[in-house]
């Protein structure tokens, strides 16, 4: 991955968030300070936004002071499914009461519809101007996902990388349908993080989500070193064929962390599909021989505790996965978005977050998926 030089500023952040390591608050506050900075626009695309008063009074507040000096604020969001979603058709499930707290703000706003989700967690700042940036990762707008959920921000100051996102978040805007965004090509951009050069790729699902899928795969079987895993799933096919063929080839070290409850959810599903059936014990043999460590999180339902093990993290030798995007099937007819980054230094501090998490949930599970 070839990228010219960063210009002076444009940089790369991570925040790494844990269950019961940080308070829901310090988020809210890190999101109001990124709204803070805007002085012509703030787009989001978001998955689930519903916040307790506290925490939504902090980015209402931030919101209301950035739109009374001048600043243009849209809102696109994942709706119009049914309460009771086609799920014979392929459809997935929306998370009820974000569209009230959309209204609630007061800002335009365009129910994103569709068979699969609009699963972005992302805002573009000030999209095409000199200093624009982007807040994603795999952080919801939730009380839970801010406090009690495994998960990563990824704050980027870049005009380069806010134009693709600005360029996925129109396509989403224009039309109010997943249809086919994220549909166009992107390069390469570079920029800093740890002093040195991070080397940063952007894809958008689902217009591209082929292309991710097979992509993941095959940076994931080259690995010479490492692959660290830190993600709630391990479902996609091709990525599964990728992690079997590393660790048979016995060149790279594959070890991390899923959500083991998540993960036996989607092993008693593939047990209905024959056509998914040989995933079961391939998955079973990858978490065992890397001794994967499982979070035992809360089994999901609409009103339960969300305490998932929510990253979509890979970190293969000096490069680092992360996103929005699952590593699934299902991510790719999403509308997702995926960063690819290649950094020493960066892959360094993923892998040492992995390690953290690794220790905490070593007392849940360790090389045993059921």
């Amino acid at each position: 991955m070839n990228a010219f030089a960063p210009r002076d500023g444009d940089t790369l952040t991570p925040y790494f968030l844990a269950q019961d390591e940080q308070h829901a608050t310090d988020v809210a506050q890190r999101l109001a300070a990124f709204i803070a900075a805007a002085e012509h626009s703030l787009d989001f695309a978001l998955y689930d936004f519903r916040l307790s008063d506290p925490l939504f009074a902090i980015v209402a507040d931030a919101l209301g002071e950035r739109a009374h000096a001048g600043v243009t604020i849209r809102i696109a969001f994942d709706g119009d499914k049914p309460e009771v979603p086609q799920l014979a058709a392929g459809m997935d499930p929306a998370p009820q009461g974000t569209e009230q707290y959309v209204r609630a703000l007061g800002y335009p706003f365009r129910r994103i519809g569709g068979l699969k989700l609009m699963h972005n967690k992302y805002v573009v700042r000030d999209a095409g101007q000199p200093s624009a940036a982007v807040w994603t990762g795999s952080t919801n707008f939730t009380d839970d996902a801010w406090e009690i959920m495994e998960n990563n921000i990824v704050s980027i100051v870049s005009p380069a990388l806010a134009a693709y996102y600005s360029h996925d978040f129109t396509d989403l805007w224009n039309t109010g349908e997943i249809g086919v965004s994220g549909a166009f090509d992107t390069q390469p951009v570079a920029l800093r993080f740890g002093g040195a050069t991070a080397d940063t790729l952007v894809h958008f699902s689902p217009g591209r989500g082929v292309e991710i899928d097979a992509e993941v795969a095959r940076i994931v079987a080259s690995a010479q070193r490492r692959v660290r895993v830190c993600s709630m799933l391990l479902n996609s096919g091709h990525f599964i064929n990728a992690l079997q063929h590393v660790m048979q080839a016995g060149r790279a070290q594959v070890s991390g962390i899923y959500d083991r409850t998540q993960m036996q959810s989607v092993v008693r599903q593939w047990g209905d599909v024959p056509h998914n059936t040989w995933k079961i014990s391939a998955v079973e043999e990858i978490v065992r021989d890397a001794r994967l460590v499982g979070k035992n999180s809360t089994p999901y339902s609409p009103e339960s505790t969300h305490d998932f093990m929510h990253n979509k993290v890979m970190v293969v030798d000096d490069t680092v996965i992360t996103g929005s995007y699952n590593f699934s099937n299902s991510a790719e007819m999403n509308a997702e978005n995926i960063l690819v980054i290649a950094s020493p230094a960066l892959a360094e501090t993923y892998s040492q977050y992995t390690d953290r998490l690794m220790r905490k949930y070593a007392g849940d599970s360790v090389g045993r998926l059921m």
